[in-house]
């Protein structure tokens, strides 16, 4: 029975540790992209609008 247990604790670990990579891995690819984007463009960033004051600013990763 113990043995049980360690296997579904490793389990669960496993899973929330790859889960943890994939997300990692999209945002680190989504940056790659966007980085790729502004050079072929020529720009020096990305302008995202504000929702609550209306203004542009250069968007932080």
């Amino acid at each position: 029975m113990p043995q049980l247990i360690l296997l579904i604790i490793l389990a669960v670990v496993a899973y929330y540790g790859y889960r943890s990579f994939v997300r990692e891995a999209e945002r680190v690819t989504a940056r790659a992209e966007r980085r790729r984007k502004e050079m072929a463009n020529g720009s020096s960033g990305t302008l995202v609008k504000d929702p609550v004051t209306g203004e542009y600013y250069v968007e932080k990763d």
